[in-house]
């Protein structure tokens, strides 16, 4: 989960605009909302169709409310400004499972790993897998671990934003991705993918 020098010039880019069109959004500009919404979405989706599967359109959108009412409020760059999101995007998720009185579930769907992000997965894992294969693979992680892997991957966070995200410690969101790539090699290894049945995100192994 570490990125290499491109990846982090290509993120670093990305930020860089990300923050310019939010700066120029907070002073009313309709245009450059379009352009934040159009880039911060799909990470977004990914990461939400991970804790609410089906029903993460309609979270998305109540999030997307929430962003803009506050939009004026928030202070920092593009990397803070994706934190930010995430975090009402995790707050109106949580809310969401609490209504329906149901446990989180990692349902991604096939288009969640292959959304345009601010880096590439390759630049994550040496060793490609299959798309199919991932969302097997990633069903069967314990929440932490998970929402840490979607956090740094899908959402493209680095590991001190993603533990604002999630209210925990850099360290502890480090542990958490590096236990769960780690759970994944051994899986994806040991050739356990197929036969896995995907489990409520939580559960532990």
């Amino acid at each position: 989960m570490v990125l290499g020098i491109r990846g982090q010039l290509r993120l670093q880019a990305y930020d860089g605009e990300l923050g310019a069109a939010v700066a120029r959004a907070q002073e009313g500009d309709e245009v450059a909302f379009a352009v934040v919404h159009r880039r911060v979405q799909p990470g977004l989706l990914g990461y939400l169709r991970g804790l609410v599967g089906d029903d993460a359109e309609d979270v998305a959108s109540d999030a997307w409310l929430e962003i803009a009412r506050d939009l004026g409020r928030f202070k920092g760059d593009g990397a803070g400004f994706r934190g930010w999101t995430a975090t009402i995007a995790r707050h109106r998720a949580y809310d969401h499972l609490r209504r329906q009185k149901v446990r989180p579930r990692l349902a991604l769907e096939h288009d969640a790993l292959d959304l345009p992000r601010p880096h590439h997965t390759r630049d994550h894992a040496p060793d490609p897998i299959s798309t199919e294969a991932a969302l097997q693979l990633v069903r069967g992680l314990p929440r932490d671990q998970a929402e840490a892997v979607l956090l740094r991957v899908v959402v493209g966070l680095d590991e001190p934003v993603a533990a604002r995200v999630l209210g925990k410690r850099p360290g502890a969101v480090r542990a958490a991705g590096c236990r769960g790539l780690k759970r994944l090699a051994r899986r994806l290894g040991g050739g356990g993918v197929a036969h896995e049945v995907p489990r409520t995100l939580g559960e532990s192994t």
